[in-house]
């Protein structure tokens, strides 16, 4: 009977096997380089629709060999050292042991949550990322109790003292709500005022519910010994890739609608505990990769979202038809919003360093080159990450050329079809300085307005590179930064709940911090 493989053997020969299977496709690679090296053809106009990428693992870096004949080593041939020079087969390789897969495919169909929760109320983490992001000063305030007092205008003082009232959630420190294993990448509260309900997306699929109405169990401070159980979250496992949008209707309460990098909308039914898709591409293959989505107040199951390859697509809701996508930049959109009140506008936000704004009740073209018409564009000196719409018309974005941008288009609900947005509605009322260079770990910034005020005034909500999180409102005038002790790391993704002043925001390493 052969000896049992210690599992650094085991994982060995799997290394081996893996490697093996690597050389014998060397020549596929080879093919590829030379097709790739090939001149491309140029992209097509901006009006065009937007190119289909097809979902194919990701090929390991790889060595081309010589086509010529050389010796090689029993290693690199695929035979084990210890098996007279029989291959060792991937197949014979306990599956724990093999090795990952570095990208997972969408799944289709409804999905049971109980089938999908991850288990345990605290995920492995490493801890708060270190901040290396040049200009950021961690802890460093940019806005300060002077400029409460300094100012002169009575309401603007009010909204700030209010402001400056919120207080961290005290029920548990930050680092202890661990609402997602990985990266927080999206975020929102549920529309429900009674208690703060937080829920969160990661960029590994994973779908985190927090209730703040929860206690702390109260024990005795001076006993050392005690260890304060940690709060109740919900992690739920509904997409297979990076959740970059979350929506609550609030004429809907019960759905939570999510799309994701792995190219699929999904509906969360609260009551039946279900997950159900939307809707996701035809072809199993096809590879659009959604960046945002938002919903229609008017149209109420018409969902509009964009793509990584610079696409806006309409899907029906209750029909669950094919998306109609309209190709409307030759790179990512980032970020959209529709006019709360006039859904016909869209806000997109590209990485080709434009705000453009369309209008979806002209359709223009025919076949490939169908789409929205463009009423207006703003160039940015950088990238635009996020175009952010409120209640009252008016439009805030951030750019990594280090600015908030706040457009004021109140005038929006008298524009015709067909409308030519002026150079001077096109030209910000407000540029903001602020650091937007999250680098590598930190989730892009990008503000986000409440959606419905109980005071009456707009404002938005941004992280800030110092750990804060900043209000503005509608006029650029700063409100507020919420800070707290325990938090240690960015909280990038910050929100509003929809009528409270409550803000939420998550880290790059799944946790939250709750002002109340």
């Amino acid at each position: 009977m052969a000896p049992e493989l210690s599992a650094f053997e085991a994982r060995r020969r799997a290394n081996v096997a893996s490697n093996a299977k690597l050389l014998k496709d060397t020549a596929e690679v080879a093919a590829n380089m030379r097709r790739a090296a090939a001149p491309a053809p140029r992209p097509a106009a901006a009006t065009t629709t937007p190119r289909k990428r097809k979902a194919t693992e990701p090929s390991p870096r790889t060595r081309v060999m010589p086509t010529r004949q050389t010796r090689q080593s029993a290693r690199l041939s695929g035979a084990d050292s210890e098996s007279n020079g029989t291959p060792t087969k991937l197949e014979d390789i306990p599956l724990e042991l093999r090795p990952r897969e570095s990208k997972r495919a969408r799944t289709a169909g409804d999905l049971v949550l109980s089938d999908l929760q991850i288990e345990g109320q605290r995920y492995s983490s490493t801890g708060a990322l270190a901040n290396f992001v040049q200009g950021a000063q961690p802890g460093v305030r940019t806005f300060t109790e002077d400029d409460v007092k300094d100012s002169s205008d009575e309401q603007l003082k009010t909204l700030r003292k209010g402001m400056d009232e919120l207080s961290l959630y005290a029920g548990w420190q930050p680092n202890d709500i661990k609402l997602t294993p990985e990266r927080i990448y999206a975020l929102t509260f549920h529309p429900i005022k009674e208690k703060p309900i937080v829920i969160a997306g990661d960029k590994k699929g994973t779908l985190g519910f927090f209730d703040g109405s929860q206690q702390t169990p109260d024990y005795d401070d001076d006993d050392e010994d005690v260890r304060i159980p940690l709060p109740q979250i919900g992690a739920f496992e509904v997409h297979t890739r990076t959740i970059s949008s979350i929506k609550v209707p609030i004429f809907d309460s019960n759905s939570v609608i999510t799309s994701s990098y792995d190219s699929s909308i999904r509906c969360l039914d609260l009551q039946k505990q279900v997950s159900s898709q939307i809707w996701q591409p035809s072809d199993e293959s096809e590879d659009l990769g959604i960046t945002c989505l938002d919903i229609s107040q008017e149209a109420k199951d018409t969902i509009i979202f964009s793509t990584l390859e610079g696409g806006i697509g309409r899907v029906d809701r209750r029909s669950k038809e094919k998306a109609e996508i309209w190709g409307l930049t030759e790179q990512k959109i980032g970020g959209f919003s529709l006019h709360p009140l006039l859904p016909h506008l869209v806000a997109t936000a590209s990485l080709d360093r434009t705000l453009k704004i369309w209008d979806m009740r002209n359709i223009k073209g025919k076949g490939e080159l169908r789409h929205p018409s463009l009423l207006g564009e703003h160039h940015s000196r950088l990238s635009v990450s996020h175009a952010s719409w409120s209640r009252g018309g008016h439009l805030a974005t951030s750019s990594y050329d280090d600015t908030i941008k706040v457009f004021d288009m109140s005038g929006a609900s008298k524009w015709k079809t067909g409308h030519d947005i002026s150079e001077d509605e096109m030209t910000p009322s407000h540029t903001i300085p602020h650091n937007n260079q999250t680098g590598r770990w930190v989730t892009i910034l990008k503000p986000q307005w409440q959606v419905n005020p109980s005071d009456g005034v707009d404002k938005f909500a941004i992280a800030n590179m110092n750990r804060f999180v900043d209000i503005y409102d509608y006029n650029g005038k700063q409100l507020g930064q919420l800070e707290g002790d325990g938090i240690t790391a960015v909280p990038a993704v910050a929100e509003f709940h929809p009528t409270h002043n409550w803000v939420a925001g998550g880290t790059g390493s799944g946790k939250l911090a709750l002002w109340m």
